[in-house]
Parts: C-alpha cells; sequence; structure tokens
C-alpha cells in the first residue's frame, strides 16, 4: 500500500476495525516515511459469473436486472420490498455459490420463477408469462394447470 502523500510504499497498521456496516475492515495506516496518517478498507471482493443471454451475448451479473423484474411482477400485490430484496438476494447468492465463470441466463429466470412461486401465485404467473413469451392464452392456461397442480401436490 503506497502513502498518498509521499507514494512510499512501506507503511504500519495502527488500528484495525470492522466497518458500521460489517462489510469492510477500516485499518489507520501510518506512512514509514513520513509519518502521515491515512484510512484504508478491505472489502471482500465479490465474483459473480457472466450471464449468457439466449443468443449467445455476455454480459455481468445485473441484479438490478433482476429486481426490476421482479418489482414488475410483484405490483399491486401485498410484497414488501424487504422481501423481493431477499428474493434478489437468493439468486445472487446462488450465482455465486455455483463458482461457475458463465451461467446462462435462462437458468437464472427458472431460479426467479421457483422463488417467486414460493412468495405470491400472482407475481410467479406474471413472472412467467413475460419470462416464457407466452403466445396465446393456451400457454398461460398450461403455466396456471401446472402451477396449480403443484400446489395441489404440496398439500
Amino acid at each position: 500500500m503506497k502513502c498518498p502523500f509521499c507514494a512510499h510504499p512501506e507503511n504500519k497498521v495502527i488500528d484495525s476495525r470492522v466497518s458500521k456496516d460489517n462489510n469492510a475492515i477500516r485499518r489507520r495506516r501510518e506512512c514509514l516515511s513520513c509519518e502521515r496518517r491515512f484510512t484504508t478498507y478491505e472489502f471482500v471482493e465479490e465474483v459473480l459469473p457472466m450471464v449468457v443471454k439466449k443468443d449467445g451475448r455476455r454480459e455481468p451479473f445485473d441484479r438490478t436486472k433482476i429486481l426490476s423484474g421482479v418489482k414488475k411482477a410483484c405490483e399491486k400485490r401485498p410484497i414488501s420490498m424487504d422481501d423481493m430484496e431477499a428474493l434478489v438476494d437468493r439468486i445472487e447468492q446462488y450465482c455465486q455459490d455455483t463458482q461457475a465463470r458463465e451461467i446462462p441466463a435462462a437458468l437464472i429466470g427458472e431460479c426467479v420463477m421457483g422463488e417467486l412461486e414460493k412468495l405470491d401465485g400472482v407475481a410467479y404467473v406474471r413472472f412467467a408469462s413475460v419470462y416464457r413469451e407466452f403466445r396465446d392464452v393456451r400457454d398461460f392456461i398450461n403455466e396456471l394447470k401446472d402451477f396449480l397442480n403443484g400446489k395441489e401436490d404440496v398439500k
């Protein structure tokens, strides 16, 4: 770590603490050359896979896209933002846990549908109708039948 004042490469750590949000370690350092003090933060680098789209394009994982789709599906439903954020957190954690360098967008979409199915049936069907690109009412009815049959199996 170079000193931000004199660029000397050596310093000593005077104090270390966990940050207020528990996501980083805050370190007070003192330059061994100019003796000035400065603060650094250490964060865990989260490596998320690249998302492979249907057409073969690759783009970085973007939780805001998932959250946006979930919000649309949950619109006017009694679902809190905390529940939606937690759903997206689980999807993001799943993608990290795969430790794959690339993950198909279809797999992420299926995970979202699985989470929405547990959370709210209407939100699930809304998301599925867009995600699965229903062409007509029959597609919609078939998805509803599958959803309802799955609920009966649980009982």
